[in-house]
């Protein structure tokens, strides 16, 4: 090889000129050996040098060798190269910023909006004109929306470190009007602040406590608390508007727990004891107090402390107490005017059992109501719900199986319920009774269908009894 006879010749030369005298032809043998042995270490080196830069190495777990050996030599990017690199992630970082701009929704703050829409039809079997003008036919079905919601909530402060949170939520709903004149309102119903004093990221086991200011539902019995989206009767309990807690209230509500029961294998907590307090300004939604007084709110609710294994599981007592005000007013000469401010009070009770398949809740709720000049108005109204689940929605290994798409497994709902109002308490034969059965089928995470059969009894001598029919489809998003 060329490079090897170069090598040699200069050891000879260079050995020539050193030496003194001729060597002998054993010693120059030795040192062309010696020469030759150089070179090619020399030349291994270089080998291995060569293949060490043209071998590709491919990302573990890949489906292609551990390596593979090129041929050509590793090729050095140019600046043509680096520049039409930089082009494309030019490009890239504009079309992304572009779609963020024109096809995303962007807030200056952590924003979740969803909402739900109710679809129903209704066909009773005694004539009515309830929503229409006062020149309508007597009608006995009808098509109606009666609820579609909008709301926005998300974070106004998030405290990553202990979960001091300050939260916000805005919702509005969609109301028809009565009678109906082709238009419709769309009103603030949630409108509040909500922080939490105590850190939320220590573990389920630690109690909570939420301070909410603003305008939101009143911790009063069960339904009261409970969204209209997730209620299990289309028509809820009568005393809610009856008595008025089914309205919300502007005011400052606290909600906390104590003693939390933890079952982390089934994702279980049930808090030994729940309480609210809260004042309000006692008047409605949208509202300002129209008096100087405000309104109280108390309730507790205390939870059986058994294991999840337990036959009592999820059996829970509440009471709730509500001590308003109100304004008396008198009408002289065409002119309504205020003349004093009387009580209002409400108290409840209830119990609340869910251990699937298998439920109940029942609720009473009384009210008293001052007077101008006659006694107090006494009120009370009263409901029982029995429920039987079966399916698979609930099931915590077949929620794990849920597509992206909302396909989930499906859930059906049997229940009856029996609720009774009393208006006048003194008053003799005013008593309403609905008695309700019906069927939730649960098809998605948002979406259920809902049929209900119910029939109202009066005991007032010139009104009938009557059935009602209702087919409701209710989804969310």
């Amino acid at each position: 090889m060329p490079s090897s006879k170069q090598w040699l010749g200069a050891g000879l030369v260079a050995l020539a000129s050193s030496a003194q005298a001729a060597p002998s032809t054993e010693e120059l043998q030795k040192q062309i050996d010696a020469l030759q042995r150089s070179v090619e270490a020399l030349q291994q080196q270089l080998q291995e040098t060569r293949r060490a830069e043209t071998t590709v190495t491919p990302p573990k777990g890949g489906d292609i060798l551990a390596s593979q050996t090129s041929s050509q030599p590793a090729s050095i990017a140019t600046k043509e190269d680096v520049d039409g690199l930089r082009s494309d992630l030019e490009n890239y970082k504009y079309e992304q910023q572009r779609n963020r701009e024109t096809k995303t929704a962007l807030s200056s703050r952590a924003l979740t909006i969803g909402g739900s829409v109710q679809a129903r039809a209704t066909y009773q079997d005694v004539p009515t004109r309830a929503g229409s003008t006062a020149v309508a036919d007597d009608r006995y079905s009808s098509f109606d929306v009666p609820q579609a919601t909008l709301n926005f909530s998300g974070s106004l402060y998030r405290d990553y470190a202990e979960g001091r949170n300050l939260d916000y939520r805005l919702a509005f709903a969609y109301a028809k009007n009565t009678p109906a004149n082709n238009n419709s309102q769309f009103n603030v119903t949630d409108a509040y602040l909500r922080y939490s004093p105590f850190p939320t990221v220590t573990g389920l086991e630690e109690p909570k406590l939420t301070l909410t200011l603003g305008q939101q539902q009143i911790p009063f019995g069960l339904e009261a608390q409970v969204g209209e989206e997730l209620r299990p009767v289309i028509n809820s309990a009568q005393f809610l508007n009856g008595l008025g807690v089914g309205t919300r209230q502007i005011g400052l509500i606290v909600r906390g727990d104590y003693d939390p029961y933890v079952d982390y294998g089934f994702n279980y907590r049930a808090p030994l004891l729940e309480y609210a307090v809260g004042v309000v300004n006692g008047n409605g939604p949208n509202k300002s107090d129209d008096n100087s007084d405000k309104d109280w709110i108390a309730r507790a609710a205390l939870t059986l402390p058994v294991d999840y294994n337990s036959l009592f599981r999820e059996l829970k007592l509440g009471a709730s107490y509500y001590k308003g005000s109100k304004n008396l007013t008198r009408t002289a000469g065409g002119v309504t005017s205020v003349v004093d401010q009387g009580k209002s009070d409400r108290f409840g009770f209830d119990i609340y059992y869910n251990h699937d398949p298998f439920g109940f809740t029942y609720e009473l709720a009384q009210g008293s109501d001052e007077t101008l000049n006659g006694p107090d108005v006494k009120s009370r109204g009263q409901y029982l719900t029995l429920f039987y689940t079966f399916g698979e929605q609930w099931v915590k290994s077949f929620r794990g199986q849920a597509k992206y798409d909302d396909w989930w497994p499906k859930s059906y709902q049997l229940f009856t319920r029996w609720d009774q109002w009393d208006p006048n308490r003194d008053v003799a034969k005013d008593k309403t009774t609905i008695s309700t059965g019906g069927l939730n089928v649960f098809f998605a995470e948002t979406t259920k269908f809902q049929l209900n059969v119910s029939h109202t009894d009066y005991e007032e001598d010139n009104r009938e009894s009557e059935n009602q029919y209702l087919a409701q489809f209710q989804f969310g998003f």
